[in-house]
């Protein structure tokens, strides 16, 4: 069967959080649709992650040298209809019918900037957001304006958990965010010579911004977020959705590039997790499914633990 969704998956030191996104991605939705790439970044645990990845053989994984330039050749060379991008912490509890979303894609071609898994009618009722619903397939399909967003959510159009994007849109936005000029790019880039050597007296990030090159997952979701929202009169109005699929546990950080929240204690740090892991024990995922989350983060009160029968892979 022909894949039809790239799936782009950033990790760096969770193999326990990442086990839990794949394991619960490919129970609601159908695996040979997906080709997913892992973008890894070797710090830690690099053991736990070798057992982790060849459990999914048919993942493709890269190891970050540059995360601007990995990224980027990634999405331009993916050759899939569609690319949902993926957080290690996010936990998927439930689906909706990959037809039914693609047909969304085709009646509303003109006004759709993704369909996103982190929205449901019950969850935006308190937003005051206006709300369209429509009929896709005999089914009912809801559509968002973002650019009227009534909270912080939804007015963030592009972001990494759990929205699918047609692949020719996502190529184009991240090509019109970045400075391309051939001299720019050679002399700016975050790997750069001259960024290197001017990180040493100064901080490069608002050069960096400045020029449209991202160097984590949290620069490149909220400068392109913000990139789409300075440029809202170039862009399709509509995030569709038709209910909330997964959400973000936020219980540890790994990146400080951007400030974000979380709310783990001691026995949840990436070192205390991967620990775990090693013992065999793994995310609940059939906890999160029977305790359905009702945004697009929660925290520790659904992170639970089962412990399974160690494994090895040589």
């Amino acid at each position: 069967m022909k894949k039809m969704i790239s799936n782009i998956v950033f990790t760096k030191n969770r193999p326990l959080q990442l086990d839990g996104y794949l394991k619960s991605l490919y129970r609601y939705f159908r695996p040979e649709l997906f080709q997913t790439y892992l973008l890894y970044k070797v710090e830690l645990f690099e053991e736990e992650y070798r057992q982790l990845f060849c459990k999914y053989p048919d993942c493709i994984v890269m190891e970050e040298n540059d995360f601007h330039d990995d990224f980027v050749k990634i999405v331009n060379q993916v050759n899939t209809k569609y690319i949902l991008f993926g957080i290690d912490d996010v936990v998927f509890f439930d689906s909706v019918d990959i037809d039914l979303i693609d047909e969304t894609f085709r009646e509303h071609e003109d006004n759709i900037f993704g369909f996103t898994l982190r929205f449901s009618p019950d969850s935006l009722e308190n937003s005051n957001d206006v709300i369209t619903e429509v009929m896709v397939n005999s089914q009912k399909v809801y559509g968002l304006n973002w650019k009227n967003g009534q909270t912080a959510h939804s007015r963030y159009p592009f972001e990494l958990c759990a929205t699918i994007y047609h692949t020719p849109f996502i190529q184009k936005i991240i090509s019109s965010t970045q400075n391309n000029n051939p001299v720019f790019k050679k002399l700016f880039l975050p790997g750069s010579v001259l960024i290197k050597a001017l990180g040493k007296v100064i901080s490069v990030r608002s050069i960096l911004k400045s020029f449209g090159y991202f160097y984590s997952p949290n620069t490149l979701e909220s400068w392109i977020c913000r990139w789409c929202q300075n440029n809202s009169e170039l862009l399709p109005n509509y995030l569709y959705f038709q209910k909330l699929c997964a959400s973000a546990i936020q219980v540890n950080i790994v990146n400080t590039s951007t400030n974000s929240t979380f709310n783990g204690d001691s026995g949840h740090t990436v070192e205390s997790l991967s620990e775990k892991y090693r013992e065999g024990y793994r995310l609940d995922i059939d906890f999160v499914a029977k305790n359905k989350p009702t945004g697009t983060h929660c925290g520790l009160e659904y992170f639970q633990f089962r412990n399974n029968h160690k494994s090895k892979c040589y």
